[in-house]
C-alpha cells in the first residue's frame, strides 16, 4: 500500500528554512545517514515525489545538478510560475489542487511511497486533502526565531517512533484523520 510521507528536517522552533530560504543551520549538524530514520533507507521505498516551487528552486541551485537531478523518481513540482527544467529529470509541473494530479502520482509511485519533500505549505495542502499518512521529522538543536514553517495549517498527529540520530531528535508520526 502506498504511504505518503512528509519527510523533513526542522529547527527546534519549527522552521524548515530561514527567512531567506537558507539551510546553513541544517548542514552544521551531525547525522548518520544509516542511523535511525536515515535518508538512504527512506528514499529506497519512494516511488514519486511532490515539492513546492521554492524547494525545487533550492534543489536546482544548491544540489549538484551539473551531475544530474538527485532523484530518479518522477517529481511533481507545484508552482504558479514558469520554472526552468533540468535536463534528464522526470519533472511534472502542476498548479492548483494536489488532488487533481493524485491518481497520476499514485500510478507513477507503483505501490511505493510518495514523498512530500517540501515545503510546509504543500505538506499542509496534502494533509488537508486527506492524502498525507505520516510525518517524519528530524529536529535539529537550533532555533531560528523566524523562517519557513514546518507546516502552515493545523494537523493532529500520533507519535509512533522516536530516536536519536547524531544531533537530531527524530520522530515518526501517523496523521490522525478526523472521525465521523
Amino acid at each position: 500500500m502506498t504511504r505518503t510521507t512528509y519527510y523533513v528536517a526542522s529547527t527546534l522552533d519549527g522552521f524548515i528554512a530561514d527567512e531567506h530560504d537558507a539551510l546553513d543551520w541544517l548542514f552544521r549538524q551531525q547525522i548518520d545517514d544509516d542511523g535511525p530514520m536515515g535518508y538512504p533507507a527512506f528514499i529506497s521505498g519512494i516511488g514519486a515525489l511532490l515539492m513546492g516551487a521554492t524547494t525545487y528552486e533550492w534543489v536546482r541551485t544548491h544540489d549538484d545538478v551539473a551531475g544530474g537531478w538527485p532523484y530518479e523518481q518522477p517529481c511533481w513540482v507545484f508552482t504558479h510560475r514558469d520554472l526552468p527544467r533540468i535536463e534528464g529529470a522526470d519533472l511534472r509541473f502542476a498548479s492548483g489542487d494536489v488532488a487533481e494530479v493524485w491518481p497520476e502520482v499514485l500510478a507513477a509511485a507503483g505501490g511505493s511511497g510518495v514523498w512530500v519533500v517540501g515545503g510546509g505549505g504543500l505538506a499542509s495542502q496534502v494533509a488537508a486533502a486527506g492524502l498525507l499518512d505520516e510525518v517524519i521529522v528530524s529536529i535539529a538543536p537550533v532555533a531560528l526565531g523566524a523562517g519557513r514553517p514546518l507546516l502552515t495549517e493545523a494537523l493532529d498527529l500520533r507519535l509512533v517512533d522516536l530516536a536519536r540520530n547524531g544531533d537530531f531528535a527524530c520522530a515518526r508520526y501517523d496523521v490522525v484523520r478526523p472521525t465521523g
